[in-house]
């Protein structure tokens, strides 16, 4: 009888326990947003991931001023080509160190070298050829410049300095005149 007993509250506990659970109401799923957001407010994908087919592309912002909407379109347009510039740095070294790697032009003190003749000489070209394409005011008056280059006129400008740094060292330059090295280059760098 006791056994009979606790089996029939036993049973009587866990139906309780489980009808007590299966009248909550689960959670919404919230979803993710991933739209491009600036300032809490939906803004041009652009501001958030800068993408220019055919172009090296960068965002520059400029704080609403008392000096007016040509002075923040300078400050923006700067900020850009800041942007554009650190960009094509870091691309040209890594893409300056796969090529070397790729033609076997010497140890990683000469891939360095190489890389950072290369990084210096293409820093020093002025992105002339850069302008603002597009433009979007935040709520606060933030203005966002999407600024960009062409890929092809920097590409040239670092093939020109890979050629300069190679001719540096003769033995280098010898291996970078083979075929292999030469179609590596224009895969690393096309510009037309």
């Amino acid at each position: 009888m006791i056994k009979t007993f606790s089996s029939i509250a036993l049973a009587g506990l866990i139906a309780a326990s489980i009808s007590g659970c299966g009248g909550a109401t689960p959670a919404p799923k919230q979803e993710a947003d991933f739209r491009c957001k600036q300032e809490n407010t939906l803004a041009p994908t652009w501001t958030c991931t800068p993408m220019v087919e055919g172009a090296y592309a960068g965002v520059g912002t400029a704080a609403k001023s008392a000096a007016g909407m040509g002075h923040m379109r300078r400050v923006a347009l700067a900020n850009g080509r800041s942007d554009l510039a650190q960009q094509i740095k870091s691309q040209v070294k890594d893409k300056v160190e796969v090529f070397t790697r790729a033609t076997g032009a010497g140890d990683q003190e000469t891939v360095d070298s190489v890389s950072t003749a290369v990084t210096k000489q293409v820093a020093k070209v002025d992105l002339q050829g850069s302008k603002g394409v597009d433009s979007w005011t935040a709520p606060s008056g933030t203005l966002f410049m999407l600024v960009t280059v062409g890929e092809s006129e920097v590409n040239k400008e670092v093939k020109n300095a890979v050629k300069t740094s190679f001719k540096n060292d003769q033995a280098l330059w010898q291996q970078f005149q083979s075929k292999k090295a030469l179609e590596g280059l224009e895969a690393e760098f096309p510009s037309e």
